[in-house]
């Protein structure tokens, strides 16, 4: 809402780091309240409701922008794109910050029976619900943990591609031969396949869990989707405008792969400091792409920006190696795990597990903790 205000480049620069400052708390935020109150079981269709709503954002934001884009009376039509999403943004805050809470033993809408409930059922997680102590032997440990530079790895990876499929979506249809309203609604069906592929794939990761590995599986397979649509961008030849929009659709599938490796760190992330660590340098990485992705689209380039294409397709396959890297390990690790627990019979128990998770050990320091592949 502030940006309106802006007059000058310093102004705007100032206006967007503190945007990103205030923003950058959201996604880890709600990583952390997934894990609070819902099993690991549970976690992915709900992730994947609250992570679709880029879809309809997809589907609807170009429309509404072109639609106050042609407003012609009172303020600069630009600015009203922001007043307006930004006073929704705020007022939807203000009532998240009075209605949400922080832990479900402070659930005003709950009984004190049912907050106790609401306690022990996410107990079988293994990871307790919150601490409020930082401990800096959890930090060291998520350094030297290959889990999180994987994930750091592969948030870097599906970021470089983000900004092809948000800040330059519109530019990109346009240079295929589309007219400015065409661009507009050609967004409408990758913010539907975002939309659907995000919903599907969660209620599989949830239906199916403790099968075919399901998690894992829908990553890899909503990423070997992009890279097809990454590598039609780059070998089809520019006449081919309509396959090459439906390659770029595809590569709309990638909201499956990232949002779905969030479920990783809510699940199999353990110890409340550990998982706040993991949490932020994974996104520090999903900062660190898009970056990167923006200066892949040369103007010198234009309307083909082959370079930004080919980083679109090397980000998916950096992706895709950082993603198979981290199931391997973790599934060869419960097979380990699994393996000690039959050869020392003194071994810890499931409540033996359960309480260590309780107490805040981390999942490399809890034994009796398996990891949801």
């Amino acid at each position: 809402m502030t940006t309106p205000a802006c007059h000058n480049f310093a102004g705007i620069a100032t206006n967007r780091f503190l945007l990103g400052f205030v923003e950058a708390v959201v996604n880890p935020g709600f990583v952390l309240l997934m894990s609070m109150w819902y099993t690991a079981e549970e976690q992915p269709l709900r992730l994947e409701a609250y992570y679709c709503t880029n879809g309809i954002a997809t589907m609807f934001g170009g429309l509404i922008g072109y639609a106050v884009g042609h407003i012609s009376t009172g303020l600069p039509r630009w600015m009203y794109v922001f007043l307006i999403f930004g006073s929704f943004s705020l007022v939807t805050g203000i009532f998240a910050l009075w209605l949400l809470p922080d832990l479900p033993s402070k659930a005003k809408f709950l009984t004190e029976r049912e907050r106790a409930i609401a306690v022990d059922r996410v107990a079988i997680n293994r990871q307790g619900v919150k601490n409020q102590q930082f401990k800096w032997y959890q930090v060291w440990q998520a350094a030297r943990d290959p889990k999180t530079w994987l994930l750091f790895v592969m948030a870097i990876g599906a970021q470089v591609p983000n900004s092809a499929l948000t800040s330059f979506t519109s530019i990109i249809v346009g240079s295929f031969g589309f007219d400015t309203l065409g661009t507009q609604y050609l967004q409408i069906p990758g913010g539907a396949v975002q939309f659907l592929t995000l919903l599907i794939g969660g209620f599989i990761a949830t239906k199916f869990d403790g099968k075919f590995h399901s998690r894992n599986t829908c990553m890899i397979v909503a990423n070997l989707t992009c890279i097809l649509g990454a590598a039609l961008l780059v070998g089809l030849p520019d006449s081919n405008k309509w396959g090459r929009l439906v390659a770029l659709w595809l590569c709309y599938f990638q909201g499956l792969g990232f949002s779905m490796s969030l479920t990783i760190v809510s699940s199999n992330i353990a110890g409340y400091t550990k998982k706040q660590v993991t949490g932020a340098l994974l996104f520090t990485g999903y900062c660190v792409g898009n970056i990167i992705g923006p200066q892949t689209f040369k103007s010198s380039e234009a309307p083909g920006y082959h370079s930004a294409y080919i980083a679109m397709l090397v980000g998916y396959i950096v992706k895709l190696g950082a993603i198979v890297s981290l199931y391997l390990y973790m599934y060869f690790e419960n097979k380990k795990r699994d393996r000690e627990a039959i050869e020392n019979l003194d071994s810890d128990t499931d409540t033996d597990a359960v309480e260590n998770g309780m107490l805040d050990q981390t999942e490399i320091d809890n034994k009796g903790f398996r990891y949801v592949l």
